[in-house]
């Protein structure tokens, strides 16, 4: 798996020429199934490319060189803290249901390269989750959460810089849960996650904590924050983007006018101030009837609006008559009290229209207003969340094919595993091979598809990216036959688990100085 290539190879098996986009894509946070097409989730979801951010990271993690760690979503803000060296954070949870696997220990990685660029680093054990989506007793799910922590602590996460904590002890964040859940509706948690009249209370209880969850790095502070998850877990931060941004006293937005429009109706109204020259008698002072008449005659009007958003934009040029049509930033009052809406106004410098549910700033950009809102907001008790980024990493085929998964022994190898046990799951796993020795050496065997090529880029070549190219070019050229190559690939999984295990030994006399009770007394 390079980028080095025209047809870069993908870790969940094809090249990225091959990948069909007829079948839909669901995303089920609690389901089984596999994302098939990576690529269907930057037109139907909105996540983006990590190629488009990866010239803004600083020393970027070999996962996000390797495209393991694929899309992101507003990861912008975060890449620019780290460059800055402003505060920024990142956290992430785990569902104690099973023994941590090597799947498991991208996101570990990810909380802790995050944490050496100079993130305030978060890890929560999502034991209300477990318990009201999985059904695991409070012993079972004990048990679990020690097995995360000793691994996470490892794999190098410094408890002393960084925080550890479990859903059920943490009142911070139930008490931010109780205040994100005054915004969400059943409604809303039915349409994006199906629930139905047989879904339980607690089940939608967690659902909010763990948009509380990813909202808590903020709570001393707003700061970007990002969120390193799969992509099925993209329904859990786009819903918490959404109340972040509700819980807000204020919004920022661009205008044109003083009426209110829509995205559409907006972008319509900023080309009609581009075309201003075309229309206007005073092009340094057009007019919204002028706009509306550009509008209706049509011949410059782009094609590419809707006939209906551009009748809708038309009829509130012409009911707002002779007044300038005016680039300005507009600061609407979401949740705001009487003396923050108040403050604001004062704050606001140079020229400006109050009205009576948001502010016009000609003088200000958008980001000044931004900056100027949250700053008010936090000054008379609000949250000034920063709206939390993301970023998605492939999910890891098991050693049998299919998906890793927990509940099969053999599809995955568990961190806990005897390093022997380990050696003999990668010796018996599916590849990507040929029939025939004969037959890998003339046509090169299929590294795209294969679950021990993936252990080496996911895991064993760790930061050595020329040692994964050479794998996968020698496979994919007919020069490296299956037997070797798992045998390798064996023994060096063998080494990793044997000094895994002898951290985790070592990270055991850390665990009664940690301030995280890992024996709950719930039953």
């Amino acid at each position: 798996m390079t980028r080095d290539s025209d047809e870069p190879p993908t870790a969940d098996g094809g090249s990225t020429a091959d990948r069909s986009t007829d079948d839909e894509v669901t995303l089920d946070p609690w389901g089984s199934a596999t994302v098939d097409d990576y690529r269907k989730l930057f037109d139907e979801f909105g996540i983006e490319e990590i190629d488009d951010v990866l010239g803004e990271i600083p020393d970027p993690h070999y996962l996000m060189r390797r495209g393991v760690i694929f899309g992101h979503r507003d990861y912008r803000p975060v890449a620019q803290a780290m460059h800055e060296g402003d505060p920024f954070a990142v956290l992430s949870g785990f569902m104690p249901t099973g023994d941590p696997h090597v799947g498991h220990k991208l996101v570990f990685d990810e909380i802790i390269w995050h944490q050496r660029q100079g993130g305030d680093a978060y890890a929560l054990i999502a034991d209300l989750e477990a318990h009201s989506a999985r059904g695991l007793s409070w012993d079972e799910i004990d048990e679990h959460a020690r097995d995360y922590v000793l691994s996470l602590l490892a794999l190098g996460f410094d408890p002393d810089e960084g925080t550890l904590y479990r859903q059920s002890t943490n009142r911070e964040v139930q008490d931010l849960a109780f205040e994100l859940g005054i915004e969400a509706n059943f409604s809303e948690l039915q349409s994006i996650y199906g629930f139905d009249g047989e879904t339980d209370v607690s089940h939608m209880q967690s659902v909010v904590t763990q948009m509380a969850d990813i909202c808590y790095p903020q709570l001393d502070g707003p700061k970007p924050t990002v969120i390193p998850v799969g992509p099925d877990q993209d329904p859990h931060v786009r819903l918490a983007r959404d109340l972040a941004s509700r819980v807000r006293f204020f919004g920022v937005t661009e205008a044109y006018a003083s009426f209110e429009t829509d995205d559409e109706e907006r972008s319509v109204l900023e080309t009609a101030y581009e075309h201003r020259a075309d229309y206007a008698d005073d092009p340094h002072d057009p007019r919204c009837e002028e706009a509306a008449r550009w509008i209706h005659d049509g011949e410059s009007v782009p094609d590419r609006f809707d006939n209906d958003v551009l009748v809708s934009t038309s009829r509130k040029l012409e009911n707002a008559g002779m007044e300038p049509l005016r680039p300005r930033v507009r600061i609407l009052d979401r949740n705001a009290t009487e003396a923050a809406f108040d403050a604001l106004i004062r704050a606001v410098d140079g020229e400006k229209r109050v009205y009576e549910a948001h502010v016009d700033a000609f003088d200000l950009t958008r980001d000044d207003a931004e900056e100027l809102a949250r700053e008010v907001e936090i000054d008379h008790g609000g949250y000034g969340f920063v709206p939390p980024s993301s970023i998605y990493h492939r999910f890891m085929t098991g050693l049998t094919g299919g998906k890793m998964s927990s509940s099969i022994p053999a599809s995955h190898v568990s961190l806990l595993d005897d390093p022997e046990d380990g050696y003999e799951k990668v010796k018996a796993a599916t590849t990507g091979g040929r029939e025939t020795a004969e037959e890998q050496r003339e046509l090169g065997g299929r590294a795209d598809e294969c679950p021990v090529y993936e252990l080496y880029a996911y895991l064993l070549a760790a930061d050595d990216d020329e040692f994964a190219k050479k794998v996968y070019d020698e496979c994919v050229g007919g020069e490296r036959l299956c037997g070797d190559c798992k045998e390798q690939a064996a023994n060096l999984l063998y080494e990793f688990l044997e000094d895994h295990q002898e951290k985790r030994a070592e990270a055991a006399e850390l665990l009664d100085d940690l301030d995280l009770d890992l024996d709950s007394d719930r039953r």
